[in-house]
């Protein structure tokens, strides 16, 4: 038997709770003796876009470069945004291929 059920709300409520934080580690590709860190992309995926983001924001005395293969590659299928842009736009310095003096020679 069906009852109809009376002066019920649906969705009427949200109830917050916290996705529990985990902890992680990176391994930077290659540190120059000046201390300036450099990570070697070929490609630049979501994942590791979001997590030089939360590195760079959780360690900010870090000096994190990206060398690309090729810097004018889209974040994404469909995408207008290049790596190079990405980069420019969250403040990070890139290079393309090849890592330029200046960043060798830099002191630290």
């Amino acid at each position: 038997m069906q009852r109809k059920v009376r002066d019920a709300a649906y969705e009427a409520i949200k109830i917050s709770y916290i996705i529990p934080s985990s902890s992680h580690s990176y391994t930077p590709d290659i540190i120059l003796p000046n201390g300036i860190i450099l990570e070697v992309k070929g490609r630049l995926v979501k994942a590791d876009r979001d997590k030089h983001l939360l590195i760079k924001e959780q360690h900010p005395n870090l000096d994190i470069r990206f060398l690309f293969q090729n810097a004018n590659n889209k974040i994404r299928k469909g995408s207008q945004t290049t790596y190079a842009q990405w980069c420019k736009k969250n403040d990070i310095q890139w290079c393309e291929k090849v890592v330029p003096d200046s960043w060798i020679k830099e002191s630290k």
